[in-house]
């Protein structure tokens, strides 16, 4: 993973704990399966841009709130 996939991955978890929201609804309300959704959060998997948009969508947020304001 690079920098910027670490990064990516903090804010969906952060913007996901904010909201009070666990993984498995996050998942539902995706329609992911539960560890896919911790395959994501562990690293294990990359986020594209469509994951972002729907995440994004989910959390009430713009996806570029996932984004550093600088290049990492």
């Amino acid at each position: 993973m690079k920098p910027i996939d670490l990064f990516v991955i903090q804010k969906v978890i952060e913007k996901r704990e904010a909201r009070d929201m666990t993984q498995e609804a996050l998942s539902i309300a995706l329609n992911y399966s539960m560890s896919y959704i911790n395959k994501f959060e562990k690293g294990k998997k990359k986020f594209n841009i469509s994951h972002l948009n729907e995440i994004a969508k989910i959390l009430k947020c713009s996806p570029k709130d996932f984004l550093p304001e600088d290049p990492l």
